[in-house]
């Protein structure tokens, strides 16, 4: 499981914290969702594709790319890793297992030239 049922749960009672709407650093990488389409609810386990893309001369640095999750933003980096396939292109997770809610996930990366892209990607599992 990418996420506990403890730590699914533990996000789930939060109550909202403060954020503040950052603008997107000039020309920063972004990360891309391919898959899956968030306009549905899924079933568990699901498919993702992200698609990495860099302003040139910058080139992505996949070794800073990193995933943090709900409200506590905890560190699953390491939990996706060993189930997917990061290349500077991107990443492929075949079967992301989750257990059934809301999950709000924060991907984060950086290019050559240091700067950090950021992508929400929120999915309703059933």
């Amino acid at each position: 499981m990418l996420v506990s049922q403890t730590e699914f749960a533990e996000s789930q009672n939060v109550p909202a914290l403060f954020s503040a709407k950052a603008v997107p650093e000039k020309d920063a990488p972004r990360v891309d969702i391919v898959t899956p389409s968030v306009a549905a609810r899924m079933k568990s386990p699901i498919e993702v594709k992200a698609a990495f893309v860099s302003t040139l001369p910058a080139t992505i640095r996949p070794e800073s790319f990193k995933v943090l999750y709900g409200a506590f933003q905890i560190d699953i980096t390491q939990r996706l890793l060993a189930v997917a396939k990061i290349t500077s292109q991107g990443i492929h997770v075949q079967e992301a297992k989750l257990p059934s809610g809301h999950h709000k996930l924060q991907l984060l990366l950086e290019d050559s030239m240091g700067r950090q892209g950021r992508q929400t990607l929120e999915i309703d599992i059933d």
